[in-house]
């Protein structure tokens, strides 16, 4: 399944114990972080990321892919692509995986630059993370529309 080309995509930051999610406009010119989720059971997460499509009206899922500095997919890629295929079947919606190299590592570091303490750093990361990840597909995906006259 692909993603549409029209609409707000999801962006996900996997991970085992905390999810980043970041969200995009509809005409996808930008991403904004939205949460960290703190996983649950099977259930609960099913509802959260059933809830999230329905009240943000998301089309499609870009679910960061956890791979080695060499390009190789790494163990927590097959949980990450698990974790998709679920996702697509709890939700009905396409999921397209994105190399997330360096998201958490460039995360942290805008956070460190900002001042904010360990605790707050925690707090966001995440979902900074997954705004990076959903930022850079947007920029490589440019299947948006152009945008239109400042005169309009």
């Amino acid at each position: 399944m692909t993603l549409p080309t029209q609409g707000r995509l999801a962006g996900i930051d996997f991970g085992t114990v905390r999810i980043g999610i970041a969200i995009s406009d509809p005409q996808r010119r930008l991403a904004s972080p939205l949460e960290n989720y703190t996983r649950g059971d099977r259930q609960q997460d099913a509802r959260r990321f059933q809830r999230l499509v329905a009240e943000e009206g998301v089309v499609g899922f870009v679910v960061g892919l956890p791979v080695h500095g060499s390009g190789d997919e790494s163990r927590l890629s097959a949980a990450a692509r698990q974790f998709g295929a679920w996702l697509t079947e709890v939700t009905g919606l396409p999921v397209d995986f994105y190399d997330e190299r360096y998201t958490s590592l460039q995360a942290e570091q805008l956070l460190l630059d900002a001042g904010l303490t360990s605790k707050r750093r925690k707090q966001r990361l995440d979902k900074l993370a997954a705004q990076i990840l959903l930022d850079s597909y947007l920029q490589s995906h440019p299947n948006r529309e152009a945008p239109g006259s400042l005169d309009d």
